[in-house]
Formats: structure tokens, C-alpha cells, sequence
């Protein structure tokens, strides 16, 4: 039987924080789901962990890569493996709280014009202590998509791209490049298939650690040659990894199902937007009070499954 739900995760060299992360996720109140594992070549003892966590629960598919395709093929990858009618990215050093699948899986049944629902998000480090709790103020549900593309301009972003995502909709997304901010048009790439939710509850972490790909790759072409290691040689310089990653918007917001005139807006505020880049002029995008969880959380104790499958 197809499950409802399938969850990707691509992993290199994960051995540090991966059982935790599996744990997390096959400790969810919402179980009718695959977990497909695509494993990047890795050299340290990550195949090790997903082939005892295989043998321990039948959900879990396992895939090893012949060689590293980067970090942007293997989440290409993993997602065209996917049955399910959802569809969710998973970080192998991030943690899950229990009820985080339930909610938004529930939130997606009740309202079929959003395409994507997550949670209120924090961030915690290599010890799983909370440092922050994200102050999300981007007006991603509302129904113009020009105004979700402004906000998602001129803001720094959620964790949208490991949010619940639709199978369907995610498909009509151009695949994950390897430019500077990539992850950034592919956000908004699927913002323009329609809205998105946020959960009020404080369900996922993400973990701030110093192997973390954003801070182990300081450099605009080391963070690209991450994403696709052909980056790493050849003709690729900072100016034409930024151009490229201006005309990833250009290119999505001409794909984009909405009216020529939203289209006409979003390309007035992608304008604003990379004048305020070049002059160093901040934009607001959003006057909308913070939505931080009614009830402030400080561990992650009893929220986040832990142990069960190790």
C-alpha cells in the first residue's frame, strides 16, 4: 500500500547527529510514511547507522550513491524516488518534535489551496539546547503571490523547504541548482504554486553546528561546490554565481501559474530588491507582528522522540 507521506533524506558524512535525527522521525504520531535514505557516497560511518536503523523498521528505504553528486543532486535524487502524496525533506542533524508530521499533514487535508504547512522552528546546537526561536513575520499564506514573493525577497526565510510540501505541486518546481542562495528560489519558486502554513507550535530544530554546510563552506564558490562539486572547477566566479541566482528569479516568476499582472508586480519587487542590494537600502517586507509560540519552550525534552530504534 502507497504511504501518504514520503520523507527524503539526503545525507554525507552524517555519522555525528543522524541516529538522533532518525529517532526523531520514527518517533512521529504520524506513521504512514516511507523514509527514503539517499546516502552520498559518504566515507565515515554513515552507511553503518542507516543499515542498522533499516533493519529495525520497514518503512526505511536505504540508497548509496556510487559517488558525491553534491548536496543539491542528492535532494534531486531522493525526491524522485518519492510515492507519496506529500512529500518532506529531512536534514540528518535537525530534530523533529513528536507531533510535527500529525500537524501538518492535518492542516493540508483541511485546507487544499496551500501546497506547503510547517511549524514555528528554533534553532539549537550540537548538544540539542535551544539557542533561539525564529521569528517568522513573512507573509507566506497570503493569497497574492506577489506579496508572498516580496516578503520572501526582503526576509532571510524560514526552514519553508522542510516543510510538508504537496507531491504534485513540487513537481511543477524546477529542480534544486547550484548557484549562490539556490535554496532560496527554490523556496520561492514553490511559493508561487501557492500559499504556505506555519503550525504554532514549536516543532522543529535546527541545529547550529560547525560542521553545518553554511558555515564549513565560508565561501559564495565553496557553499555552490557543495551543492554540485563540478562548481568547483571550471569557469565559476562569484559574479556569475550571483547573476545566475538573479536570474533564477526571472526565470520562476515567468513560469509562475499566476496573472500577468502578478507577474508584472513580482518583477517590480524583484527590481527594488536587487537595487537594494547594489545601494545597501533596507527594505521591510512585512509589518506584521512576531509569531512566536504562545507558550515559550526551553528544551526539547518531551517534545522531540529520542532512542527508540537505536
Amino acid at each position: 500500500m502507497t504511504p501518504r507521506l514520503t520523507i527524503g533524506l539526503p545525507v554525507y558524512n552524517g555519522e555525528e547527529y543522524l541516529a538522533e535525527s532518525l529517532d526523531a522521525l520514527l518517533g512521529q504520531s504520524f506513521e504512514d510514511y516511507e523514509l527514503i535514505i539517499t546516502d552520498n557516497a559518504s566515507t565515515d560511518g554513515t552507511a553503518g547507522i542507516c543499515k542498522r536503523y533499516l533493519k529495525a523498521d520497514s518503512r526505511i528505504s536505504y540508497h548509496r550513491l556510487p559517488r558525491n553528486i553534491g548536496a543539491a543532486g542528492n535532494h534531486n535524487h531522493v525526491f524522485t524516488l518519492a510515492s507519496g502524496e506529500l512529500f518532506k525533506w529531512a536534514s540528518h542533524d535537525d530534530l523533529y518534535g513528536r507531533t510535527l508530521l500529525e500537524r501538518c499533514v492535518e492542516f493540508l487535508d483541511d485546507n487544499p489551496d496551500f501546497v506547503l504547512a510547517h511549524s514555528y522552528n528554533a534553532t539549537i546546537d550540537s548538544h540539542g539546547k535551544i539557542i533561539e526561536p525564529y521569528d517568522y513575520r513573512i507573509p507566506t499564506d497570503s493569497p497574492s503571490a506577489a506579496e508572498r514573493f516580496r516578503g520572501l525577497l526582503h526576509a532571510p526565510g524560514g526552514d519553508d523547504f522542510y516543510g510538508v510540501i504537496r507531491t504534485a505541486d513540487l513537481r511543477r518546481v524546477k529542480p534544486h541548482d547550484s548557484y549562490h542562495h539556490a535554496d532560496r528560489t527554490f523556496v520561492m519558486d514553490m511559493a508561487m504554486q501557492g500559499r504556505f502554513h506555519q503550525v504554532a507550535e514549536l516543532l522543529y530544530f535546527r541545529r547550529d553546528h560547525e560542521n553545518r554546510a553554511e558555515r564549513a563552506n565560508p565561501s559564495i564558490r565553496s557553499r555552490c561546490a557543495n551543492l554540485d562539486p563540478k562548481r568547483a572547477t571550471g569557469f565559476n566566479p562569484a559574479p556569475r554565481l550571483l547573476a545566475e541566482y538573479a536570474l533564477g528569479y526571472v526565470g520562476l516568476i515567468r513560469r509562475a501559474p499566476i496573472s500577468a499582472a502578478e507577474k508584472r508586480t513580482c518583477y517590480r519587487h524583484l527590481a527594488e530588491y536587487l537595487s537594494s542590494r547594489v545601494t545597501r537600502k533596507v527594505v521591510s517586507a512585512d509589518s506584521r507582528p512576531a509569531v512566536a509560540p504562545k507558550n515559550q519552550v526551553l528544551s526539547i525534552d518531551g517534545i522531540v522522540p529520542r532512542g527508540a530504534h537505536r
